[in-house]
This record gives structure tokens, C-alpha cells and sequence, in this order.
């Protein structure tokens, strides 16, 4: 309270008032310097450690973009790192220069390269996105669309550490939910063969091997068209402007754009006849019955499970017994059980006609010839 007085004479006006009033106010000054200056706890050292790690998540995030780059066999550029990173040039000249003094960046012909040291750096936290995105698809009844970005953040606070106990908790898995490889321990990453559906010729049947999941809106479009990895199609036409193809007995159609996100390899041509055959539970109409074909494989963690503990299981038959009056959800009998599924729910569940010789009307005809 030694600086009260200075305080005080400094403002005369307050000299004049109240002595209460005065301690009050000095009080309340000095409370708000330490609250700024206290150390560790201020917001001084709060500002400072925040900006530190903004800083960090702009380095991590520019090896990552330079980590993709190598792996897609495109070459860098100061501007495309600003792109990927939505900063100005300008900071992104400072991220290079901070990467640079700390060797994990080079210059050679006017280009950007990792070091061994930045490459591992940046693998690392492509690997802890992976694998985080993996976790929440099959641990997890996070929403889809939600995964990217809950993989974006995680990805910088999981340390190497965590990042491989995780990996040993999911089985240390090959490939993300979106197709993409996990990276190993020691960055190395083996990228799967395949072209893109844009590619694809009329009569040619495919397994989806991977769906680009940037950028967010391309990727929505692709969700709400009911695309995953692991689903078979077969290509039907191929225009400029469109791609044509039946997938878990439907017609789908995309544009050139969308389906270049989308990466598949050859399937045996007897895929074909299952892709056109086959339906979805919600195109079953209140009254008809189906054999439980499978589970799409889109289909993960709490949800699956879900599903396979209400008995929704291959083989299985299944009837549509009523919907709501708004028309969703509708109640399936299964097992001689009534279950409610919405129609975002039920094209999970595919499902296959009834064999001819299990329908009401074929024991019927084969009690009268007999």
C-alpha cells in the first residue's frame, strides 16, 4: 500500500474526496495490475501463452499441408501453404522462417522440402488426426460430418505418447473412416491403389475405397448421396456433366467434381447383380416383407451396436408395419418385436427380397399340388 499515497497526490481530484472512496479506488488498481501482471496466471502470461500456441498450431498445421504435398506429389508454394492455412502471405513467410530456424523446413531451387525431422514432425499429427477420426467412428456415436473437425483439434493436443496408446486401443488400423492410411509410428504410409469414380466406364463395377472428406461442402454432398467406404457399385453412364452408377439398389448421380473425390478399385462383376438387387430398409413400404442382407458398412460404433442388440442381424426377416402420420419414423417388426427407426436410421439396413420359397403364396401353392 506504499504507492497509495503517489497514487492519490497524482490525482487531486481524488485527494479531495472521500478517504474510502480513495483506498477503494486504489484497491481496485492495483487489483487489476496483478490481475494482468500475475505471474503464470495473469492475463499477460495467458495472451503470451495463448499466442505461443496459436504458433504452434500454424507450424503443425503448415508440415501437415507440406506432409500432404509430398505424398500427393505436388509441389508447395508459399502461397499454397497461406491457402491451406487461411493466413496472408506475409505470416505465412513468418511460419516458413520460424520452421526454417528450427530445421525442419529447407530451401532448395526455390522450393520448399522437409527435413527427416519435419517430416516426422508432420506425419505425427496426420497420424494422430487419423486415428482420432477413427476412434470416434467406431467408439463413439459422434455425427459423421463432426469428425473432421473434432480430429482437427485433437490432433495438436495428442503428444506421441497418447497418439500411439490410441493407436493400440483401436488395433492399430490401416486406414481412417475415410479411407485414408494411418501413418505409422515412424511416418512411413502406404498409399492404396485406385482411381477416381470420374474415371469410371459404363458396365464397370467398383468398391469405394476412399471419399475425400475436403472440402466440408463437397463432402456433405457426397454423405447426403449415402456414398462410404466399402460400397459397392456399378458404373452405368458417363457423361460430361454426370456420373451415373446403381449402389445398394438405387440410382445415384454426381457431378464430374464429386465423384473425383471419390476413389474406387475394380470389385468382380458379380457385384453388379448385388448392387441392382439389393434395397435399403427405408424403401420398404408399410405391409411388405425382406431378408436382412447386411449392415452398410458406413454403419459404425454406437449405432451398429445398437443395431445388432434390437436383432438386426443377416438373414434375418423384417416387416414394415406402419409409419407415423408426419411419415417418419416407421415401426419394423423384427423378431416379433416392434422397433422405430428413422428413415436416416433405416438406410443403414440392407435388406434382400424374400425367397420365393418362403413367401406366404409359395407354401400355399405347394400345399395344393401336394
Amino acid at each position: 500500500m506504499s504507492h497509495l499515497p503517489v497514487i492519490l497526490a497524482a490525482n487531486p481530484a481524488a485527494a479531495g474526496t472521500d478517504p474510502l472512496v480513495a483506498l477503494l479506488a486504489g484497491v481496485a488498481f492495483l487489483a487489476a495490475v496483478a490481475a494482468f501482471f500475475w505471474p503464470r496466471r495473469g492475463l499477460w502470461d495467458r495472451w503470451r501463452r495463448l499466442r505461443r500456441s496459436d504458433a504452434r498450431v500454424l507450424a503443425e498445421d503448415a508440415l501437415k499441408h507440406l506432409c500432404h504435398c509430398e505424398l500427393e506429389r505436388r509441389e508447395p508454394t508459399l502461397a499454397s501453404l497461406a491457402g491451406a492455412l487461411q493466413i496472408t502471405l506475409a505470416r505465412a513467410a513468418e511460419v516458413v522462417r520460424d520452421l526454417h530456424r528450427r530445421r525442419l523446413v529447407r530451401h532448395a531451387e526455390g522450393c520448399l522440402h522437409l527435413t527427416n525431422d519435419g517430416r516426422r514432425y508432420g506425419m505425427n499429427v496426420i497420424r494422430a488426426h487419423r486415428l482420432w477420426e477413427r476412434h470416434l467412428a467406431d467408439q463413439t456415436g459422434v455425427a459423421e460430418a463432426e469428425w473432421h473437425e473434432a480430429a482437427e483439434e485433437a490432433e495438436h493436443q495428442l503428444t506421441p505418447e497418447q497418439t500411439e496408446a490410441l493407436a493400440a486401443s483401436l488395433g492399430r488400423p490401416l486406414l481412417d473412416p475415410h479411407g485414408d492410411p494411418i501413418p505409422t509410428a515412424e511416418g512411413e504410409v502406404r498409399t492404396p491403389p485406385g482411381q477416381t469414380l470420374e474415371t469410371g466406364r459404363p458396365g464397370q463395377t467398383f468398391r469405394i475405397a476412399h471419399i475425400e472428406d475436403e472440402p466440408a461442402n463437397l463432402y456433405a454432398q457426397l454423405m447426403a448421396s449415402g456414398l462410404y467406404v466399402g460400397q459397392e457399385l456399378q458404373v452405368t453412364e458417363n457423361q460430361p456433366d454426370r456420373i451415373t452408377f446403381w449402389a445398394d439398389g438405387r440410382e445415384h448421380r454426381l457431378a464430374p467434381v464429386a465423384a473425383n473425390s471419390v476413389t474406387v478399385t475394380p470389385a468382380e462383376p458379380a457385384v453388379a447383380r448385388t448392387a441392382r438387387v439389393g434395397r435399403a430398409l427405408h424403401e420398404l413400404e408399410p405391409g411388405q416383407e425382406a431378408v436382412i442382407r447386411d449392415i452398410a458398412p458406413a454403419c459404425r460404433g454406437v449405432e451398429r451396436r445398437r443395431f445388432l442388440d434390437l436383432g438386426i442381424l443377416p438373414g434375418t426377416r423384417i416387416r414394415a408395419e406402419f409409419r407415423s402420420p408426419s411419415g417418419d419414423p416407421t415401426a419394423y417388426r423384427v423378431r416379433d418385436t416392434l422397433i422405430a427407426l428413422r428413415r436416416d436410421q433405416a438406410r443403414w439396413i440392407l435388406i434382400d427380397p424374400v425367397p420365393e420359397s418362403a413367401s406366404p403364396a409359395a407354401s400355399e401353392t405347394a400345399s395344393q399340388t401336394a
